[in-house]
């Protein structure tokens, strides 16, 4: 994989190159520079694309099926971090190579059937190739976690040649993005404090959440979409 042109970020180094910095460290930070406005590229590609999705559905069936849609890029120094964690080369090429989560986009709908709506209209897209799912509601984590999950790969389009990137789409109800919200602030603020019994607490209010989850879907499809018992 040919490395990024590193020369138009330059001018954030003048003054240090070779004197602060090693020559070659500096192309390294600045590869990591360019490689992540590749992924903010790529998460714009994702979002458009589910905006179009629910804007047609704004004026087709009077209601959205996505209530939000947020997108993030991991920094370059949270990159290198996840490399040396694993014990991985700390470069571009490896970090392409090895992380499938360095651009994020998470959808948080209304119901669970409008994460699989979702998920099957943007997976047949033909310039979307999917790479591996996480089906984290049927199948959640020992925490209580749920949510979708799918690493796909989408083109983006550079001026001089087009990069194949990947992108992790997590797609969960309000109700799981509520629950999971909570739960990460609550685990690094208790991280020295954590109990069974605070994980087990934790993992009930996931339970109950679900159920309302489900109990909100019967809702809808019996008052809103009675055709879909």
């Amino acid at each position: 994989m040919d490395i990024p042109e590193y020369t138009k970020a330059s001018y954030l180094f003048d003054g240090i190159a070779g004197s602060v910095l090693p020559e070659e460290m500096l192309k390294t930070i600045q590869s990591f520079i360019t490689t992540e406005n590749i992924y903010l590229s790529a998460t714009r590609e994702i979002a458009t694309k589910l905006e179009n999705l629910n804007s047609e559905f704004k004026y087709s069936s009077e209601r959205n099926p996505i209530h939000s849609i947020h997108t993030r890029v991991k920094t370059p120094v949270s990159i290198v971090k996840k490399l040396q964690r694993r014990g991985l080369e700390i470069s571009v090429e490896s970090a392409r190579k090895n992380l499938t989560d360095m651009a994020g986009v998470r959808v948080i709908c209304p119901y669970i059937e409008d994460i699989y709506l979702i998920a099957d209209m943007l997976l047949s897209q033909n310039d979307i190739d999917l790479v591996r799912t996480s089906d984290y509601i049927k199948n959640p984590k020992p925490n209580g976690y749920r949510s979708l999950h799918h690493i796909v790969t989408v083109p983006v389009f550079m001026s001089t040649r087009v990069e194949i990137v990947n992108v992790e789409i997590q797609i969960r109800t309000i109700a799981m993005d509520f629950w999971a919200s909570l739960e990460h602030e609550l685990y690094y603020k208790l991280a020295d404090r954590r109990t069974e019994s605070i994980s087990s607490e934790l993992k009930d209010c996931a339970e109950e959440i679900a159920d309302i989850d489900k109990r909100m879907q019967n809702l809808f499809n019996i008052t809103i979409n009675p055709n879909n018992k």
